[in-house]
């Protein structure tokens, strides 16, 4: 019942067409907004639409892919010295990663797209241009995209592009509740004999509210007072434990 509902939907959000317009692409979001309170544990966002031709095996395909804010990330090897204590050794900066990054499709992308309009539309982690200054070695970059699949933030195929009806399709994108807040984009792909014929792109926004929002405001503006408020909560918190345990 929800699925027809989620379809009813689509069908009602959907763009209008001119009469005698076919259009081969046509998404939207079920929400433009995400609002992240101190009580948030996730949430998530579909994408839905439809397509002038029946999509499937032999027909077309659709590929979804959602990126979030950019941000710098360092990423070290320890070294061990003298078998006794391990230090920071060489480090590989990579000026602009992905803080959110989601790939899904009726198929994976590389059964869809030849190998080369994969790589040159950045469709897949391995696709993904992440150039970094500090230590040449593949092997930083391969300890990022580990690091980032662990985070539950970078997900490619765990979610597949589900259709109804041969033309309408939807696939729901999880937002754990670690996801950063910033502005999303969102690129809808529509694939017709191993080519790229159209593609739609959409937005959203994750933003902090509330309580969420006041603290995270501290932190940023005033992190002397941030810090110490959190010694002074942590401090109030195991004194009154220490009084608690005491009376039991």
């Amino acid at each position: 019942m929800r699925r027809w509902l989620l379809l009813l939907a689509a069908l009602w959000l959907l763009p209008a067409r001119a009469p005698g317009q076919e259009l081969p692409l046509v998404a939207a979001l079920s929400r433009t907004d995400i609002e992240v309170t101190t009580g948030f544990t996730g949430a998530s966002l579909v994408v839905f639409g439809s397509t002038e031709q029946p999509i499937g095996p032999g027909g077309d395909e659709v590929i979804v892919v959602a990126r979030g804010p950019t941000r710098p990330v360092v990423v070290r090897r320890k070294v061990s010295v003298a078998g006794l204590v391990w230090v920071n050794g060489p480090s590989a900066r990579f000026p602009e990663v992905p803080g959110y990054y989601v790939l899904a499709g009726t198929r994976p992308a590389w059964q869809i797209l030849p190998e080369e309009e994969r790589q040159r539309n950045a469709i897949g982690l391995d696709a993904l241009p992440l150039t970094s200054t500090g230590a040449r070695n593949p092997g930083f970059r391969a300890a990022l995209l580990e690091l980032e699949r662990r985070s539950g933030l970078w997900l490619e195929h765990t979610e597949a592009v589900e259709i109804e009806g041969s033309r309408l399709f939807y696939v729901r994108l999880p937002l754990p509740a670690a996801v950063p807040t910033g502005d999303y984009q969102v690129e809808v792909l529509l694939v017709r004999s191993r080519r790229i014929v159209a593609r739609q792109e959409l937005a959203f926004r994750v933003d902090r509210v509330g309580t969420a929002d006041r603290i995270a405001t501290v932190a940023r503006g005033q992190p002397l007072v941030y810090g110490l408020a959190c010694v002074l909560a942590a401090a109030f918190a195991g004194w009154l434990g220490s009084v608690l345990f005491r009376r039991g």
